[in-house]
């Protein structure tokens, strides 16, 4: 009798981001990326993503609109790990470079069905005067190198507890006014 292997399940992930309301910037595009524990796999699907550059509508609103799919699916023997999803929002600076215009990240649904989830998008600041102008002459805005530190749990703070994002040493993280809607629906 041939023994049995782990049982595993799968997660399979459809939606979109649909939209973002950044009230001061404009031409703005998305991306997107996972993290998940070492017990997951993904087994079909893109684990990353960039979208296109979107202008705001010319409706009171304003909105950003992508309605950017996401479709992925994760094999794994445990839900320790659960994935998250991390947006990553970028766009022209005065000087028509690239910079971060904000972060979020939200766990993907813990049950079937159709979600709609808003994230609050939060930017790193400069915290003394000298790094904020040194940063604007430059054109070099803080950011992450690697964005999935946004969905990590090390280098929290207690006195951060407000924005419950991760600190970087000289840099502020500031809650910005924006945020970003993602859908989550079955197939």
């Amino acid at each position: 009798m041939a023994a049995a292997g782990p049982s595993v399940f799968l997660l399979m992930v459809n939606g979109q981001v649909e939209s973002a309301q950044f009230p001061e910037f404009d031409n703005l595009y998305c991306k997107y990326c996972f993290v998940y524990g070492q017990d997951w796999a993904p087994t079909a699907g893109l684990e990353e993503g960039i979208s296109q550059i979107t202008s705001k509508s010319r409706d009171a609103c304003q909105a950003l609109v992508w309605n950017f799919p996401i479709d992925i699916t994760f094999k794994s023997t445990n839900p320790f790990g659960w994935p998250q999803i991390v947006l990553s929002v970028y766009g022209p600076d005065v000087f028509g470079n690239d910079v971060v215009r904000g972060y979020g990240a939200v766990h993907v649904p813990f049950s079937p069905g159709r979600h709609k989830r808003t994230i609050p998008m939060f930017v790193p600041e400069s915290t003394s005067k000298l790094q904020k102008f040194t940063s604007w002459f430059m054109g070099r805005r803080p950011e992450y190198t690697d964005p999935k530190v946004v969905a990590q749990g090390e280098g929290r703070e207690e006195e951060n507890t407000e924005a419950e994002i991760p600190k970087a040493a000289g840099v502020c993280l500031c809650p910005s006014p924006a945020h970003l809607t993602l859908t989550f629906c079955p197939q």
